[in-house]
């Protein structure tokens, strides 16, 4: 073989995708789900029935096995939530022997925590009430969640054991130190703790995770016909929920969900995806995190998810 023919063979070799580095990610995952349940009297779960939160399962069966892991999972229910996600859930919890717990926005609402400015605002900002008194029900100090640094601004800021003061609120600049694998998880009375094992993981890591795994999912994670309407660049599903507007033309498309969550605010992608090994390559051409390109209440405003997640959100 000549110089001259070499660099052309080369070229010719296919690029594999290692995903070698999901085994330190997975090791993490499952050391910080065995601190949880070291550390504190009372933690849960946090599983919606999404993507991320079906890895922190697989993640959580590695750590203590089927029918032993050692705190419930809760699920707070806007009841405004795709059935297929919903239905998966509960699917999910019955095969692993978990304990679910569910708590709805509509209780809330029914109560008078929560108030509607009117019959068609979303409720998924909502859930953070919700979601507060679920924890003094229960007495909760530890909520384990699947939110990822990479996924939005305030999200980035957050620390692996995030603290949260009798309130449930969220104050930046008070977390705590993480030097090495040391957690500082004192808690004074009516505190807890947020804690995120994937945070260091990215959207491309959950998808190789999934390939890797074999981890079963909604079917809106994959493409599907879904009819639609365009709407301040984002392809808003034609739902009773969010329903046309005057002028506006409805049209079918091929989509996906990158993220999924309460209908009035979770839009799809277009995409012809099937699989978990196509949706990686997609996502390595991916410009846009998937919040930004799918997440209508995100639009508000750059602040828009610190502000909530000061007030008690995910």
């Amino acid at each position: 073989m000549n110089a001259r023919t070499e660099p052309q063979m080369l070229s010719q070799t296919p690029h594999i995708l290692s995903n070698a580095h999901l085994d330190a990610l997975e090791e993490e995952a499952i050391f910080i789900l065995r601190e949880v349940a070291a550390a504190f009297e009372r933690p849960t779960l946090l599983f919606s029935g999404g993507k991320d939160s079906l890895v922190l399962l697989k993640c959580a069966e590695k750590a203590f096995g089927a029918g032993r892991i050692p705190y419930p999972l809760l699920m707070i229910d806007t009841g405004h939530n795709f059935h297929e996600v919903t239905d998966f859930r509960d699917y999910r919890a019955r095969q692993l022997g978990a304990e679910l717990v569910v708590r709805n926005v509509e209780d809330s609402m029914k109560r008078g925590t929560v108030r509607l400015a009117h019959p068609g605002e979303s409720r998924n900002v909502h859930q953070s009430v919700t979601l507060l008194e679920a924890i003094d029900e229960f007495r909760f100090d530890a909520l384990i969640g699947g939110a990822r640094r990479d996924e939005e601004k305030a999200r980035a800021k957050e620390r692996i054991f995030s603290h949260r003061d009798a309130f449930g609120q969220w104050q930046p600049k008070a977390q705590r130190p993480e030097l090495w694998t040391l957690f500082n998880t004192r808690l004074q009375p009516g505190e807890h703790f947020r804690v995120f094992p994937i945070s260091n993981w990215t959207e491309l890591d959950v998808w190789q995770y999934i390939e890797r795994e074999k981890i079963e999912l909604p079917s809106l994670y994959y493409a599907h016909q879904r009819t639609v309407v365009e709407r301040k660049g984002l392809l808003v599903p034609v739902t009773e929920l969010t329903p046309l507007r005057d002028g506006e033309q409805a049209v079918d498309k091929t989509v996906r969900f990158r993220t999924v969550g309460d209908i009035t605010c979770t839009c799809p992608v277009e995409s012809p995806a099937a699989t978990a090994a196509e949706i990686v390559i997609e996502t390595l051409a991916a410009d846009v995190s998937e919040r930004g390109a799918t997440r209508m209440d995100d639009k508000t405003s750059d602040a828009s998810m610190e502000k909530r997640k000061k007030e008690g959100y995910f």
